[in-house]
């Protein structure tokens, strides 16, 4: 499975067994490719990489350096977490790295998406490198890359334009010193969370909420600045906290807040208050090619509204986005 195009041929992996014959191959693959040389794995907490990290441990142990780089643009405690949930529970070899600073000001009155998204995997590499430096025998750079970035990176023969470039595809320099360690860059990401169950991890980590490379910074729409950014985590954190509460958390696939730069005109205590809105993207799939709305009930969208326009500074509006993959994406940048 060195190509980065999947076999026609090539089973869907939708049970146990098939999931347990696919990591004992990728088991074989990695320790053939890697040897006694150690492993950096871009370590998110997302179920991508959570699923990289306990299929390479299983394959090679301590050689295997978890890095998780906070680059300023994760959910609001989610560094937290991944340094509770690997580094304490799972014992992994995990260095955790703050480039918030570096990332943001790198990102400064930037608002091109593409332009965005290859800063933040540039600079993703860059961190990698310095933390490789510090390390012997690390040749190897594992990452979370399915195949369905690889499809929405690669322009189609015809001459399509990409959807759009993702940090672990379309953004890697050419002068890339590590060689790329991706053992589930063919599945679908229904299939990885199949393979994440057979690995033994908990059901609440392989079902976690999907959250793109870049992070927040492509649901910061255009430039990226620290007052819209930290409304963007307090509101999402608000969104998160009502789904778990009606039991939406673990029927909808993937949902977030988006929240673009303008403004308009709001009252607030009597007053003129301009704020920015806040978009809601709940969103259902199986394989991330496309994807349907969830009908979210009024009930619950006037509690997320109410606690968004009252506790998170800077947002006036509250909106519902109603479009499927295609013609929209699941991401908005």
């Amino acid at each position: 499975m060195s190509s980065n195009v999947r076999p026609e041929t090539m089973e869907r992996i939708t049970t146990k067994a098939l999931a347990d014959a696919f990591i004992e191959e990728q088991i074989a693959a990695v320790r053939a490719q890697v040897g006694d040389k150690k492993v950096l794995l871009a370590l998110s907490g997302g179920v991508d990489s959570s699923v990289v990290a306990a299929l390479l441990i299983k394959a090679i142990g301590k050689q295997l350096v978890c890095v998780h780089v906070n680059h300023g643009l994760m959910r609001k405690g989610e560094s937290e977490d991944v340094i509770k949930i690997f580094g304490q529970e799972m014992d992994a070899n995990l260095i955790y790295v703050d480039a918030t600073d570096r990332f943001l000001g790198l990102l400064a009155g930037v608002s091109d998406p593409e332009t965005k998204r290859k800063i933040i995997g540039k600079e993703f590499i860059e961190v990698f490198a310095e933390e490789a430096r510090k390390l012997e025998d690390v040749t190897f750079l594992a990452q979370g890359t399915i195949y369905p970035d690889i499809l929405e990176s690669v322009k189609a023969a015809e001459g399509k334009k990409a959807v759009k470039s993702h940090h672990n595809v379309g953004g890697l320099p050419e002068d890339l010193k590590f060689e790329l360690v991706e053992p589930v860059k063919l599945l679908f990401k229904d299939e990885v969370r199949v393979v994440g169950e057979a690995l033994g991890l908990p059901h609440a980590m392989v079902y976690r909420q999907p959250f793109p490379g870049p992070g927040l910074g492509v649901r910061c729409l255009g430039a990226i600045t620290r007052d819209r950014l930290h409304a963007l985590r307090e509101a999402d954190a608000i969104l998160r906290d009502e789904f778990d509460k009606c039991g939406l958390a673990e029927k909808v696939w993937q949902y977030f807040i988006a929240v673009p730069d303008i403004k308009s005109v709001g009252v607030k205590d009597d007053s003129r208050y301009e704020g920015w809105p806040a978009i809601i993207r709940a969103v259902n799939t199986k394989d991330a090619m496309t994807a349907t709305i969830e009908e979210i009930p009024y009930a619950v969208l006037h509690k997320i509204v109410a606690r968004i326009t009252a506790e998170v500074e800077g947002i006036n509006r509250v909106l519902f986005d109603l479009t499927p993959k295609p013609t929209g994406t699941i991401e908005w940048e």
